[in-house]
């Protein structure tokens, strides 16, 4: 008898059970959405959780079309690779994709940066996606957001009520018991709901192995010119350029999370494929906001901050 066989036989099955329930709780949420909300939406970036989200729609609602656009908020500062991959996959899904513009906002006059050119639009988000919500009236926007990733999201419900302004009240939201949802809102009001909140990093790497997901590149090992700068390695751009006294070094790297390019950073690793970043993900310590985002290292309720003001 091969005990250790029969151990990793053991952790196999248990992980497929646990991703099975993991999917199966998705696709109830999901398909309640377009049940429930009149007009709902889903936000694809071209990330990891996005395209989980994807998947979950596929088997929720495929051979149909789904019953809602994707939307991607685009700052205009995003890694290429990540735009390019998200266009070849809405391609390939045949869907509506629509992008809501910090640019265009930046040009009507609603978002207000020092210097449009350089500083940071991740913030700004907010005021786009609550401009493109109102444009289309999407009653429900559905994200890729998990509790594990920070501290203000672990406060989130499932269906996220978001009042007239777009402003999130953890104090205001709505009981959850036995799967029950509560998905009305007045004109104005919306629903954020994240159909993989109990999810955690892990459990999203493996859901990627097993479906053999495609993704960008930059989540994959890679040389690239960063600069060493509190505690983070800040990718060298345009945008985030070296600054005095700094010196630039060539580091092997992966990104864990993608975003505005003014605020993330990769982290230093040799994980070349999906089961290596299983098994580097399944020992680490820091979330992967944490160990990437510049933006929440300002201070501990930075996200609450920014979600009050209508962030994702």
């Amino acid at each position: 008898m091969n005990t250790a066989l029969d151990t990793q036989h053991f952790i196999d099955a248990t992980s497929h059970r646990h991703l099975d329930w993991l999917e199966s709780e998705a696709i109830h949420i999901m398909r309640e959405v377009a049940a429930e909300c009149g007009k709902p939406a889903l936000l694809f970036s071209g990330g990891k959780d996005s395209v989980v989200l994807l998947r979950i729609a596929e088997k929720a609602f495929r051979p149909g079309k789904f019953p809602f656009p994707l939307v991607h908020i685009d700052t205009g500062h995003n890694f290429e690779e990540v735009i390019s991959f998200r266009d070849r996959r809405v391609a390939e899904l045949g869907e509506q994709l629509i992008v809501g513009s910090v640019e265009d906002s930046i040009k009507r006059g609603t978002v207000r940066l020092r210097n449009p050119q350089t500083d940071s639009r991740n913030a700004a988000q907010a005021v786009t996606l609550l401009e493109t919500i109102a444009e289309h009236q999407f009653d429900a926007c559905i994200g890729g957001a998990r509790r594990d990733e920070e501290k203000a999201r672990a406060k989130e419900r499932i269906f996220s009520f978001r009042d007239e302004f777009g402003q999130w009240n953890p104090k205001a939201q709505r009981p959850e018991l036995w799967d029950l949802y509560n998905t009305r809102v007045h004109a104005g009001e919306n629903m954020r709901v994240f159909p993989i909140s109990n999810w955690t990093e892990l459990d999203v790497w493996q859901y990627i192995a097993r479906e053999q997901l495609a993704l960008p590149e930059i989540y994959f090992a890679h040389q690239r010119e960063v600069i060493p700068r509190n505690g983070l390695l800040v990718p060298v751009t345009p945008l985030t350029p070296p600054r005095d006294g700094e010196s630039i070094e060539v580091r092997t790297v992966r990104f864990r999370t993608v975003g505005d390019i003014s605020c993330t950073c990769p982290v230093a690793s040799d994980a070349a494929d999906v089961e290596a970043i299983i098994a580097e993900t399944a020992v680490t310590q820091i979330t992967e906001r944490g160990a990437t985002r510049m933006d929440d290292q300002t201070s501990e309720a930075s996200m609450e901050k920014r979600k009050k003001e209508g962030y994702f």
